[in-house]
């Protein structure tokens, strides 16, 4: 009887059932990502969920792609799913260049409250899929949209990863050797000797976590500053501007602004250790201010975002 409902619903309703879906298989996921950190062991079931719900997240976005006509992140539910596939995504590649638990602890709890917030606190009116207006109806809706959304996806990964290697050093002096490309990174002291630079070094897990931290967010400044160069071009094709200092350009200028920051510091000063990692956890919530924030304003151009428009 629930599994013939459960097919009903899938089939004249699948953008909501597979949402419900996703939702649970994310919440079945959360206690046992969590055992797996306590237990300080990687799960194969965790990688297994992650990647279904991953699966059905996009299968999903395609449903919600065929029944609309459009690209399905023009509006705050659609973006919402897509970001948490792009949050999966990275989780996924990550955890197999340094398979760790702490990565799926970090990055499953923001996935569920996500489609949390996406199935039971956004009113149904923003769930429904509706036209595009005027200004969205162009080729650069999926480039421009989707590079920023996972922009963010990357930088979110990053600033959490960050956190969590200040949450493993809070108790001890944190010197980091790597950042990743070598630059600014690793300082050779005196206790050095020739042999053991040209040696292979084991890095610590914090270290590892500071690497994987620092090339995720040196990803999704890439992807931010290819989205702020398409969101440009199209501005200029839909409303003879190139920049317009509207609150949710402001805003994202200002997140690019700030990772660039973290990353001269990197690269270019030598920062190691707390501060680039506290710089890089306060990142967290100038994405968030910038994705969503913005939008309960409710002016500026970007203002249908909140209703019905985009919200990159």
């Amino acid at each position: 009887m629930i599994f013939n409902t459960f097919v009903k619903s899938l089939i004249y309703d699948p953008v909501s059932t597979l949402g419900i879906l996703i939702f649970y298989l994310l919440l079945i996921n959360l206690p046992i990502s969590l055992i797996s950190l306590f237990n300080k062991k990687s799960s194969s079931y965790v990688r297994f969920i992650t990647i279904t719900a991953n699966i059905f997240i996009a299968l999903q976005l395609i449903s919600r792609w065929l029944i609309s006509g459009h690209f399905p992140i023009s509006n705050l539910y659609e973006s919402l799913y897509f970001l948490v596939w792009g949050i999966s995504l990275g989780q996924l590649v990550i955890e197999k260049e340094y398979p760790t638990p702490i990565i799926p602890a970090i990055a499953v709890p923001v996935q569920l409250l996500t489609v949390g917030f996406a199935c039971f606190v956004l009113p149904d009116d923003l769930k429904l899929s509706s036209s595009l207006v005027p200004a969205l109806r162009s080729s650069w809706l999926i480039m421009h949209v989707s590079v920023v959304m996972l922009s963010y996806s990357a930088l979110i990964i990053g600033s959490l990863l960050s956190a969590s290697v200040l949450f493993i050093n809070n108790k001890k002096p944190l010197q980091l050797r790597s950042s990743s490309t070598g630059i600014g990174g690793f300082k050779i002291s005196e206790s050095y000797s020739i042999n053991n630079v040209i040696e292979p070094i084991n890095f610590s897990h914090s270290e590892e976590l500071d690497t994987l931290s620092y090339r995720s967010i040196l990803v999704g400044f890439v992807l931010l500053t290819l989205g702020l160069i398409t969101g440009a071009i199209w501005a200029n094709e839909a409303w003879g501007t190139w920049w317009s200092w509207d609150p949710k350009e402001t805003w994202a200028f200002i997140c690019w602004l700030f990772y660039a920051a973290y990353l001269h510091m990197r690269i270019s000063r030598g920062w190691q250790g707390r501060r680039p990692a506290l710089l890089a956890t306060s990142g967290f919530f100038v994405v968030l201010i910038c994705y969503i924030g913005v939008n309960f304003l409710g002016v500026g151009l970007h203002s249908y975002g909140w209703i019905f428009g985009i919200l990159s």
